[in-house]
């Protein structure tokens, strides 16, 4: 993929203010090990000679992959686990499906004092 500058920088933006330590609710050690790696592709992609030397190297494995693919391994990309729920989505959650409830009840008595 062939991204401009600006949208690396963008990107690079939104990323880094999902796993910066400071502001994750990843465990430190984690947040810590993917904001690095975070900064480290940034590197790499943000400077044109590192970048082709990068984009040469993916080529040479896609190439080698379609010879045997059994020996390519190739890193995942980051993808952030799913949290579980803080106590305030929770609560949320159960006012919307109250909210539900009681609006299907509503319908249903005026839709039966109606047929009256």
């Amino acid at each position: 993929m062939e991204a401009s500058q600006d949208e690396l920088r963008a990107s690079f933006r939104s990323l880094s203010k999902r796993f910066h330590p400071d502001t994750t609710e990843l465990p430190a050690a984690e947040a810590s090990e993917r904001f690095r790696a975070l900064q480290d592709a940034m590197a790499v992609l943000s400077d044109p000679e590192q970048r082709r030397k990068y984009d040469s190297s993916l080529n040479d494995l896609f190439i080698d992959s379609s010879k045997d693919s059994s020996e390519v391994s190739i890193q995942q990309t980051i993808i952030p686990e799913r949290r579980a729920l803080s106590g305030g989505e929770l609560f949320a959650l159960l006012l919307l499906g109250g909210a539900l409830v009681f609006s299907l009840l509503i319908g249903l008595t005026l839709a039966f004092l109606g047929r009256s």
